[in-house]
């Protein structure tokens, strides 16, 4: 089985790239998914989660994101001290995904992971795929798709790896800057090329 780490900033077309790797074959694994499943209603992750950060990142029993997103996005400290809760349970969840697609007999598994870079995951794949695309561009997605204002959007970026520090655990690097059938040829281009047929 061929496991791939496919990351990049907010913005850049991830996720274009990931349902394009679906459509060629490869399962999906959506860390940003995962992310969400670990903090449901009764798990371990929102237990801790609401023991460092106080009931004003709940609202009847559930995450309240945007609460916890004001206080995480204002300081480095404080994103930090969410990600070492939220991380390690999400890795665990990565990795059962894998090994029941592993029991499934899939060739080929594709993680999608935000901070794959930040997390230090980039050793942990056959291949990396990175999908770089200029700050400007994707604060204007943002601000298009998302509802952001251009500072919010600014500051997600920020807070996450730069292009270059994700291209420099990358096997490949996509561009995302342009429209998504862009992206989508990029992604042909690779699976031909360094997917096992």
């Amino acid at each position: 089985m061929l496991r791939i780490g496919l990351t990049g900033g907010i913005g850049a077309g991830k996720s274009t790239a990931a349902r394009r790797f679906e459509l060629l074959g490869a399962r999906v694994i959506d860390h940003d998914v995962l992310a969400r499943r670990v903090v449901e209603p009764g798990s371990a992750a929102l237990v801790d989660i609401v023991a460092a950060f106080g009931d004003r990142v709940l609202v009847d029993g559930q995450l309240d994101r945007a609460a916890l997103a004001k206080v995480v996005f204002a300081s480095d400290a404080e994103r930090q001290r969410l990600n070492d809760i939220v991380h390690p349970y999400v890795l665990a969840a990565g990795l059962a995904a894998d090994r029941q697609a592993r029991l499934d007999g899939v060739d080929v598994v594709v993680h999608d992971i935000p901070l794959l870079q930040e997390t230090g995951q980039g050793g942990d794949f056959d291949l990396v795929v990175t999908i770089a695309a200029p700050a400007e561009v994707r604060v204007e997605r943002l601000v298009a798709s998302r509802g952001m204002t251009p500072a919010d959007a600014a500051a997600r970026i920020a807070a996450q790896a730069t292009d270059e520090a994700r291209a420099a655990i990358a096997d490949v690097v996509l561009d995302g800057s342009g429209e998504p059938e862009h992206l989508a040829a990029q992604v042909d281009a690779f699976w031909l090329e360094r997917v096992p047929h």
